[in-house]
């Protein structure tokens, strides 16, 4: 009987067309906490809601103190051998692009081309006008906060600035969400990594490959409710078992 690894190895191989599917579990064994489970950052402090951060300047500050006493623990992190093996499968054809649930820019950071990394959360590493859009770099709102105490407006709109993350009660973008469904409908094998598939919408995803003909695996240290839909289901490490994959 194949092994789990031996069976995702073939799957790849007959596949023309693979997409990859992440959650905090590829993050975690790069030692960044997982949001939701016990223990998580979200269990130690309540998220603030998108409202909130629009109509308090309190909640602003919060936010901002937040992120740069890097009270979500991305602030340092390197890529695993999990987003390694990702990249590599990217990089020899034999995965088209990988959508994340993830903020903290791993991906990009193993290498990634950006253009092939669909953030369904946004990217915590920059922020953004709400207003105009305009991108701006952490490093010069630490500097202002660090001065101030506060953020102050765009400077090219007068808009709030906001880290690029999609916070709780925020609409999802949907540039990134039509790519997610576009790379979906198109894949033959939807491969999910470190993900509960408890976060509806980005949870539809893998549904709808399956529905569309797809193989499905899913590579979780614990049970989803997605499993028993899966071709092959696999509770392990993820950098462990693709790097048994890639040779990585």
């Amino acid at each position: 009987m194949p092994s789990d690894v031996e069976s995702l190895r073939a799957l790849l191989d007959r596949s023309r067309r693979a997409l990859f599917f992440t959650g905090a579990g590829i993050s975690t064994e790069s030692g960044i906490p997982d949001f939701r489970s016990p223990g998580g950052v979200w269990s130690r402090m309540q998220p603030i809601y998108f409202q909130e951060f629009l109509a308090s300047e309190e909640k602003r500050r919060e936010s901002w103190r937040r992120r740069f006493d890097n009270r979500d623990g991305w602030v340092g992190a390197q890529p695993n051998s999990g987003h390694r093996a990702v990249a590599q499968l990217i990089a020899s054809g034999k995965a088209g692009s990988v959508i994340t649930q993830n903020v903290d820019n791993l991906h990009q950071a193993s290498g990634v081309p950006e253009a092939k990394v669909i953030e369904l959360h946004g990217n915590a590493t920059y922020a953004r006008c709400l207003g105009c859009s305009l991108r701006i770099e952490l490093a010069e709102i630490e500097r202002e906060f660090q001065a101030n105490g506060s953020v102050g407006p765009c400077k090219t709109c007068g808009g709030i600035l906001k880290s690029a993350t999609i916070s709780f009660g925020q609409p999802m973008p949907p540039l990134p969400m039509q790519r997610a469904q576009e790379e979906t409908m198109a894949c033959d094998l939807f491969i999910v990594l470190g993900s509960s598939l408890s976060v509806f919408p980005a949870a539809d995803f893998p549904l709808r490959a399956k529905q569309n003909g797809a193989a499905l695996v899913i590579v979780n240290r614990d049970p989803t409710e997605m499993d028993e839909l899966a071709d092959l289901v696999i509770h392990a490490g993820i950098g462990a078992t693709l790097g048994a994959v890639t040779g990585e």
